[in-house]
């Protein structure tokens, strides 16, 4: 199990991360990109508790994504079932799980004080904190993809689904964007990637 970590997580995190999979009895399971989600928690008819995480996740962003459904796991075997899947007892989980692992030895130093600020209030996806998921993403391939912020107001851009939108004007923190084919109007984060059309 150390060996496929090793492709996956930052080396200094290997045995930790390995010890922690050991201690809460957890099935990990390495999958091909979802769009829609970087990883998920469910308890298996069986009782067996199974993590599935995106394999094509940078270092960084896949420790995260599997500590933050591991805090799941154990949000819900000392709190039980009924609490809320983001509510207080996870965000307090989540924080105390991740808090050996904020360290030099393992971040990169310039985003251990974004990761410090996200921690004290962790949210549901560390999408939804765009100065952390900026910061993130600079450890991702290289791809061909712009995000929202720096496309021009009124361009076209595609997402991964085909559908093409033309970008409005940001109204408090996300960018008001029309469906071409529909007219219907959306809010996208400013640091969601987007193919731009070019004309």
């Amino acid at each position: 199990m150390t060996e496929i970590l090793q492709k996956y997580v930052p080396q200094a995190s290997v045995i930790p991360v390995f010890e922690m999979i050991k201690e809460y009895g957890v099935y990990l399971k390495i999958v091909n990109e979802r769009v829609s989600r970087h990883g998920d928690y469910r308890r298996l008819a069986t009782g067996q508790h199974q993590i599935t995480v995106n394999g094509s996740l940078n270092p960084y962003r896949f420790l995260i994504t599997l500590v933050h459904e591991i805090a799941h796991l154990v949000a819900f075997q000392k709190y039980g079932t009924s609490i809320k899947p983001h509510g207080l007892e996870w965000k307090r989980t989540f924080q105390h799980l991740m808090i050996p692992f904020l360290r030099p030895e393992v971040f990169p130093s310039h985003l251990l004080p974004i990761l410090a600020r996200h921690f004290r209030n962790p949210t549901a996806s560390s999408d939804t904190d765009t100065h952390l998921a900026l910061a993130l993403k600079k450890y991702d391939p290289e791809n061909d993809k712009n995000y929202i912020f720096e496309i021009p107001e009124g361009s076209l851009f595609r997402l991964y689904n085909g559908r093409i939108f033309k970008k409005g004007n940001k109204k408090v923190k996300r960018y008001v964007c029309e469906e071409v084919q529909t007219g219907k109007f959306y809010l996208f984060k400013p640091h969601a990637e987007v193919e731009l059309i070019k004309e």
